[in-house]
């Protein structure tokens, strides 16, 4: 099962960050580029960002993996998103998640048909919010997704209970969504560690702190913090070198995070 794996790698996520803003795109994509950075998630639903991305990509597309998304009740505009995402991405997405589950019944067999025309590489599937963890499970079970995307941080961790488990038992890849804190990310991004934790953690911020535990749990492939701002990015970017946290160094940024 280890080919379906990722990582671990830190990507860049999308969400309310470049909108339309072709420019903007650009200079934070090659920032990440230029820092390592090579996995790059997106949707319909973050306004124009799959637009801006795909400019952003312009010539670099093969240093690329794309992880964009599916996001309609119907078949015909699910289509439609994805003929879009084709002729933005040069012909291929790499992974192709069901935004929230919305409509995965319905889509997964075309998928698949598009999956093995190989204009798609893997197939996912997404959400956010626990209440839909048993259903986002039930998904798992087909056997028919080779991708889950979920939350994950110190935080939210109530993955770890049953679809993290799961998802290692079937071999689905596992990209974890909100990694700097989830909706109170701003109030739990300001945690101040002192400088003998974070001699003792091996890095240099409290971000490089929640993004390296996150991939120091071996079930995690990729987070994707999303940023506005080049000099994140590549502060992002450091906390996926080795070595990952040791068991003490993780309860160390869960101590600090709970405090």
């Amino acid at each position: 099962m280890e080919e379906r794996r990722l990582g671990p790698v830190v990507g860049l996520g999308t969400w309310r960050t470049f909108d339309s803003d072709e420019r903007l795109a650009r200079t934070v994509v090659a920032a990440a580029l230029d820092a390592g950075v090579r996995l790059f998630d997106s949707s319909p639903m973050y306004g124009g960002a799959e637009r801006a991305l795909s400019a952003a990509l312009d010539g670099q597309r093969a240093d690329a993996t794309v992880a964009t998304k599916i996001w309609a009740p119907g078949a015909d505009e699910a289509r439609d998103q994805l003929r879009s995402q084709l002729a933005w991405y040069g012909g291929r997405v790499d992974i192709a998640q069901v935004h929230n589950l919305v409509g995965w019944r319905e889509h997964l067999a075309w998928l698949e048909r598009e999956r093995g025309d190989g204009r798609i590489g893997r197939i996912g599937v997404t959400h956010y919010s626990v209440s839909a963890f048993a259903e986002l499970g039930a998904a798992l079970r087909t056997r028919r997704f080779d991708v889950v995307q979920l939350p994950y941080n110190p935080w939210e961790r109530e993955c770890e209970r049953e679809l993290l488990p799961l998802a290692s038992e079937l071999g689905v890849a596992v990209i974890a969504m909100r990694p700097l804190g989830g909706s109170d990310h701003g109030a739990r991004r300001q945690r101040a560690p002192t400088e003998s934790e974070l001699d003792q953690l091996g890095v240099e911020t409290w971000t490089q702190a929640l993004l390296r535990w996150a991939l120091s749990e071996s079930r995690i492939d990729a987070v994707i913090p999303a940023t506005r701002r080049p000099e994140h990015v590549r502060d992002n970017a450091a906390a996926g070198q080795e070595p990952a946290f040791s068991a003490e160094q993780r309860a160390l940024v869960e101590r600090i995070a709970l405090r």
